[in-house]
């Protein structure tokens, strides 16, 4: 994210968001006001087709590669694992199946027996999910932003193409701390599929942005005043996030640099050191306030010190929901 300083195997803080409920009383007519969030949420995004997760041979010399789309199986156009699935399973193993590949920009036709092409199934997807943590609602819009980064498939090492998403509130169950050299992580699970929280309408290089569905309970803050990047210091501030259940928290931090994209903390507070050994994978979008104004986001934590991370500013961030 051309940080001006390196961040030693910075590690984005996968996918947790919150929920609030819009009402009446919140929407304001100054749009600079954003609600901190801070919540832990679960991520689903529904892929554009159905992608190959890793190398695989078919047979000597055939290959499929990780990220190859599989579009047409005997000439049927695949858009789901379910359709893929239905159009191998009545055919003879000694049966030989065509598929039509989409690698890169490069259409490719691959033929092998229907044996090796059932061998396929478990490296083969149509969903991605993930964790993260919910950053702002924005009460006039009704919209959210979450993450402060882009969603990067780990099996595609890139961002996935998707056709539709959704956020959901997420419960932490248990935490695996973080130590230097070995980042920790949040083990969560979504509270009720059937309450979406939000839709995903873009992954962007800052964060994830949709329509807010007008859910969940009470946050920690009004609507807040957008911290403009000049005006954050180094010195104390807080974070809003979420390290048991769904309860979001204010812990402390101190901002100890401020550069022109981002700004530098360190992690003061001792009840959230003792619980979570430093920033978390999952914490990433986690609300920054200084001086009861939004500044901005948690993006990145520093491996060797996980006491430390880098912050995304606020204005930034929302630049990426246009």
């Amino acid at each position: 994210m051309g940080w001006s300083r390196q961040l030693k195997l910075l590690f984005s803080l996968s996918l947790v968001l919150l929920l609030l409920p819009i009402n009446a009383g919140f929407v304001l007519a100054n749009e600079k006001l954003l609600i901190p969030m801070g919540h832990s949420i679960g991520i689903k995004m529904d892929l554009s087709g159905v992608f190959v997760t890793n190398d695989v041979m078919l047979e000597k010399d055939v290959w499929l590669k990780a990220g190859d789309l599989i579009e047409k199986v005997d000439n049927v156009s695949i858009q789901k694992l379910e359709g893929f699935e239905k159009s191998v399973s009545n055919t003879h193993n000694l049966q030989k199946i065509s598929m039509q590949i989409l690698r890169d920009v490069e259409i490719v036709q691959i033929q092998s027996s229907s044996e090796a092409v059932k061998r396929l199934l478990p490296f083969l997807k149509d969903r991605t999910e993930g964790t993260g943590t919910l950053t702002y609602v924005d009460p006039e819009k009704g919209t959210y932003g979450a993450l402060g980064h882009q969603i990067i498939d780990s099996a595609f090492n890139s961002p996935p193409s998707f056709t539709d998403g959704s956020i959901y509130l997420s419960k932490i169950g248990q935490i695996r701390k973080s130590m230097p050299g070995n980042p920790g992580y949040k083990i969560s699970s979504i509270v009720k599929d059937e309450h979406i929280l939000g839709s995903i309408k873009k992954n962007g290089v800052y964060g994830i942005f949709g329509t807010w569905n007008k859910a969940y309970k009470q946050v920690l803050a009004e609507p807040l005043e957008i911290m403009q990047p000049s005006t954050v210091k180094e010195g104390e501030a807080e974070i809003y996030t979420t390290v048991k259940g769904t309860e979001v928290e204010s812990f402390s931090i101190q901002i100890t640099n401020v550069e022109k994209d981002q700004f530098h903390f360190t992690l003061t507070d001792t009840k959230l050191l003792e619980t979570t050994g430093g920033i978390l994978q999952g914490m990433s979008g986690s609300p920054v306030i200084q001086n009861g104004k939004f500044a901005g986001a948690v993006t990145h934590m520093f491996v060797d010190e996980p006491e430390k991370g880098a912050a995304l500013f606020l204005s930034t961030m929302r630049t990426g929901e246009q």
